[in-house]
């Protein structure tokens, strides 16, 4: 079924603080709309509006066909205990929902007492009938295997982990490679009509990413989605959705992403000279009219001062040209009055971020030789490498493949089964894990934070992370609260007031806003210490200044 979606004047927000309003989309079969915008604008609670989660603020959502089949699939893998990998791709197609709406609607057919004024039973079970099979519940269970065999996940050995994954594996057990492909999965075994998706491509590898470009590239429904994958956005959208919390306006921007930059830089600059151009004029009449009431001021004392008290036309002139003055004064006053105003562009807020050193680290930081570690059938090595102080390394490879081990086992936090593995003196550590594991407990984010650097007095640690857009409703939450992205900012407050001579990044492009990625690469530009940077994010790897590259694959590891 092809399907249009119109939102019309749409607002959305928490409780009573508006994001955005006044928003006019329409998603039409064959659009990819990419959203954008910096974490906190929306974009996430603009999807859940128009996936009918949330009601908005104001405006209207309508659907064509009414009974078209839309799908929103959330920014984080959702692990509920005891859910199988089967039942959770069953909730993410939504063909779950669709099944208990059918049991529901047979239950009602054979009830020999229906409730009176209600709608007929036989046409809620047709309806609901018609959405379990356009969901693909029919034939889920038969099409699951294929897929997870095609994405690697049926071998412990592809999947790169101890047990491979079947539908009745539970989500709970599987790592976060291995969740990111169930959720790709869920995706590729969808039959949405219009497909909503809040950044699809977190903890995807390379060849997720493919993937997922080809399915979104194959679609012949509408899209949504939020992303702040630059490649992926170039390569998949055609045309963007600009949130702008600054100017607290929207923008659809026809054409694809890198069409979206150009003129985003054009009208930004047009802003800004309309601008300029406007208080330019209204600085030149302020200063006109304050100089003509000036000399209008200074030729009316003249005149009552200088003139004699018999020679009454000469001072009749002169209140005269004081009286033409003033008069002059008051139509400069009203060319102001009447000037258009144009409203200043407000600056946007700006991740000022850089990396505190600390004093170098030996020369050599670690070293693995013929490293080796099993866990169940999986094998990372043997593995023989050596980091240095100023190496600035770049680690690749898909999920699963052992690159979160490698780390570990360099970083002294996992011994080898066999080989040896050492690290260097003086090695101060800043690491950002995938996970965001560091604030994702119950402790309020200013306490974690404060835990991790006991001599910052409780001041600084929040002035800091006000720095980083963590205010004062944020401080007090519990880490746990706080979206990935916040944690994600929390992170890179640590790096910063921490001093590190060696700088662990994995996969550090998860979840933050295309600004904060963009500094973030300019500060890991005048870093100075080691890196190991952990990244699927393609335009990451073209920006960052790397003079080794590791990859990771099958449980081996090949310097390129």
């Amino acid at each position: 079924m092809t399907a249009t979606l119109v939102a019309n004047g749409i607002a959305g927000g928490h409780a009573h603080r508006t994001l955005f309003d006044g928003l006019d989309l329409t998603v039409a079969p064959g659009d990819v709309v990419g959203v954008v915008g910096v974490n906190g604008a929306g974009k996430s609670t603009l999807l859940r509006i128009l996936a009918g989660e949330l009601q908005p603020q104001a405006g209207e959502i309508h659907l064509a066909p009414g009974d078209a089949f839309v799908g929103w699939l959330p920014q984080e893998h959702e692990r509920i205990a005891g859910e199988t990998v089967a039942e959770y791709i069953a909730r993410r197609t939504g063909c779950a929902r669709a099944t208990a709406e059918m049991d529901a609607a047979a239950l009602a057919l054979g009830d020999p007492n229906p409730p009176a004024g209600g709608a007929d039973p036989n046409d809620v079970y047709a309806a609901a009938l018609d959405r379990w099979l356009a969901s693909g519940a029919a034939d889920l269970e038969e099409r699951l295997p294929a897929v997870l065999a095609e994405l690697g996940l049926d071998t412990a050995e592809s999947a790169g982990a101890a047990t491979a994954v079947s539908g009745s594996t539970l989500m709970t057990s599987l790592s976060g490679g291995q969740a990111a492909r169930v959720g790709l999965a869920a995706l590729l075994l969808s039959r949405f009509d219009i497909v909503l998706l809040d950044e699809p491509t977190n903890d995807l590898d390379l060849d997720g990413l493919e993937r997922l470009e080809r399915f979104v590239g194959g679609l012949r429904g509408g899209v949504v989605l939020v992303s702040h994958d630059r490649e992926f956005l170039a390569r998949c959208v055609t045309q963007v959705l600009e949130i702008d919390l600054a100017q607290h306006s929207n923008r659809v921007f026809g054409g694809g992403y890198e069409s979206y930059l150009e003129e985003r830089a054009i009208a930004r600059q047009h802003r800004r000279d309309d601008y300029d151009e406007f208080a330019r004029k209204k600085a030149d009449l302020v200063a006109r009219a304050r100089t003509q009431r000036e000399w209008s001021s200074q030729g009316t004392r003249n005149a009552m001062r200088k003139a004699p008290d018999n020679d009454k036309i000469k001072r009749r002139a002169s209140m005269e040209s004081s009286e033409k003055q003033a008069q002059k004064v008051r139509q400069m006053e009203s060319r102001i009055r009447r000037l258009e105003e144009v409203e200043e562009p407000r600056k946007e807020w700006q991740l000022e971020f850089t990396i505190g050193s600390a004093p170098r680290s030996s020369a050599v930081v670690a070293t693995l030789n013929e490293a080796r570690v099993t866990q169940g059938d999986f094998v990372l090595g043997p593995v023989s490498v050596q980091l240095n102080a100023a190496d600035r390394v770049g680690i690749t490879g898909p999920n699963g493949a052992g690159k979160s081990t490698l780390l570990r086992m360099l970083l002294g936090r996992r011994a080898p089964d066999s080989g040896s593995a050492a690290l260097g003196a003086s090695v101060a550590i800043g690491e950002i894990d995938q996970a965001r594991s560091l604030f994702a407990d119950e402790l309020p984010l200013a306490e974690a934070f404060e835990r991790q650097n006991p001599d910052m007095p409780s001041a600084e640690v929040r002035t800091l992370l006000a720095k980083f857009g963590l205010k004062a409703d944020h401080v007090l939450r519990p880490g746990a609260e706080l979206s990935p992205g916040e944690r994600t900012r929390a992170g890179m407050a640590l790096l910063q007031a921490r001093g590190v001579n060696v700088l662990v990044l994995d996969e550090p492009t998860n979840h933050l806003d295309l600004a904060a990625i963009e500094q973030l690469e300019q500060a890991l530009d005048s870093y100075e210490g080691a890196l190991l940077l952990v990244t699927h994010d393609r335009r990451m790897l073209e920006n960052v200044r790397l003079d080794r590259h590791w990859h990771v694959e099958a449980g081996r590891l090949i310097e390129t």
